[in-house]
């Protein structure tokens, strides 16, 4: 049940921010900002240095379980490519993983654990597998690539298939993406860019606030 109630707090909260920095202390600051702007789903990834700590740090702050808005957050691991790192995550706190690939052994080992897992995927074969593995949320990746219009040829064939784009959504097209059929969307160097070319990360809390805000306009 506790993974059915993840996957439906996520769906409901439709934003997902995707963080990167150059240190952990630089990402919690991130993620603290996101949060603070209303973005509640967020995804540390991997290839922040010592991500882990950043993940702990957070887990032990916000909650999905909490009923503090202050403190209710959904912390998650991105860019996972093995279940080594899965499980390492899982334990440091991590809510839900994410990867940029589809890698049958991670998503073996988070249904193991009843964790949400959302797997990068390109083509409608790697999809099919996802949902064969038991995958409830595939990550469309990189979104760029592709238009709006691509979640509603996969869900054609595929009408169960449940879509998150990630790389390339912004305030423009999110709208777009959600109208389609998206169950939520990725949001990764557009919420961030600002912040880190001028070191004011409150620039941060006012992008979330407006991705916020437009996901709601397009739910309606």
């Amino acid at each position: 049940m506790r993974k059915l109630k993840l996957l439906q707090q996520i769906a409901n909260e439709g934003v997902v921010a995707v963080l990167r920095a150059d240190t952990a202390e630089d990402v919690v600051r991130m993620a603290e900002q996101a949060i603070a702007g209303g973005i509640k789903v967020i995804e540390i990834t991997m290839t922040v240095p010592y991500a882990l700590k950043a993940i702990e740090q957070l887990a032990a702050i916000y909650s999905s379980t909490s009923s503090d808005p202050d403190t209710y957050a959904i912390i998650g691991v991105g860019t996972v490519l093995d279940p080594e790192t899965a499980r390492m995550a899982i334990l440091s706190g991590a809510e839900f993983v994410v990867g940029p690939s589809l890698n049958p052994a991670t998503v073996i080992l988070c249904n193991r654990y009843r964790v949400p897992i959302m797997p990068g995927c390109m083509t409608i074969a790697e999809i099919q597998e996802a949902l064969e593995l038991g995958v409830d949320v595939v990550k469309l990746f990189p979104g760029n690539l592709y238009s709006p219009a691509m979640i509603k040829a996969i869900k054609g064939p595929m009408p169960q298939a449940n879509i998150m784009p990630t790389g390339g959504v912004n305030l423009d097209n999110l709208g777009e993406w959600v109208k389609a059929g998206a169950v939520a969307v990725g949001i990764g160097s557009d919420l961030t860019a600002e912040a880190v070319k001028t070191g004011d990360y409150t620039h941060i809390a006012k992008k979330s606030a407006q991705y916020v805000e437009a996901f709601k306009a397009a739910k309606k």
